[in-house]
């Protein structure tokens, strides 16, 4: 058993109401591969949600009472905060140059998943431009997905990532934000290890160890890579969703 990650080349500068599924097809053209059933697409965050027109000049923001506040306590813009605050459900623990909070699609992540790196509009100030998560990022994976299975006739699974933090160790990792066809959670509870004792706790969060996989390949910086062709992938495909990988608030430790 192999897994085999190929960036996919060329994909340009995305812009919003750009037609990702043309950019992806020229790709794999432009790569090489040739998508079979059981492969899967893993897609960084930042194309779709330019895509969708999730740019925002904070000259455009008017911060609140509360974003001010918070701004003083964080040492960040109150535009931006107040656009944080615009994207969270709830505001979980603050400190100087980062606000952790409970993003309104349920996850917990800094500053609301929004971000200025590999972003740039089109007039102003280039600081003032950031990018925010794509509203419904099952959403978005489901039809791509779709119309990639369309193009391929093939049963085909998409992922849509980031860059997170974690609670237990320093450094950013891929985790997923979006699926279709990708299972979220693999359920190992009752089978046998290798002597025989049955699993009790195990669950894998196959989606998000895909995710720091893809992440390798894509890089952080410059490398203009935010598409991976991924084949071989150990587990079935199904129907799922990024709900299956959010832990239940009475069980989360760290709240």
């Amino acid at each position: 058993m192999a897994l085999v990650l190929t960036p996919l080349l060329g994909i340009p500068l995305v812009e919003a109401g750009d037609d990702l599924t043309a950019f992806l097809r020229d790709a794999v053209l432009r790569t090489g591969v040739q998508p079979v059933t059981g492969d899967i697409f893993v897609l960084a965050q930042k194309i779709v949600s330019k895509a969708e027109g999730r740019l925002v000049n904070l000259s455009q923001v008017l911060p609140s009472q509360e974003a001010r506040d918070l701004a003083l306590r964080s040492e960040k813009d109150p535009r931006f905060v107040e656009l944080v605050l615009r994207e969270s459900n709830l505001v979980l623990r603050t400190r100087p140059g980062t606000i952790i909070v409970e993003h309104k699609l349920g996850f917990v992540c800094a500053n609301a998943g929004i971000d200025h790196s590999n972003v740039q509009g089109s007039d102003g100030a280039p600081e003032d431009w950031v990018l925010l998560l794509p509203e419904d990022p099952d959403r978005s994976a489901d039809l791509l997905r779709h119309k990639l299975e369309d193009i391929y006739q093939a049963v085909l699974g998409v992922a849509i990532i980031d860059s997170h933090g974690r609670a237990w160790r320093n450094g950013i990792t891929g985790t997923t934000i979006g699926l279709s066809g990708v299972p979220g959670l693999v359920d190992m509870r009752g089978k046998p290890d290798l002597f025989g004792y049955k699993l009790r706790i195990t669950q894998i969060a196959v989606a998000d160890e895909l995710a720091a996989a893809a992440s390798l390949m894509m890089g952080q910086a410059d490398e203009g890579l935010p598409a991976i062709h991924v084949r071989g992938f150990p587990y079935p495909l199904r129907e799922s969703s990024s709900g299956e990988l959010l832990r239940p608030k009475e069980q989360d430790m760290f709240r």
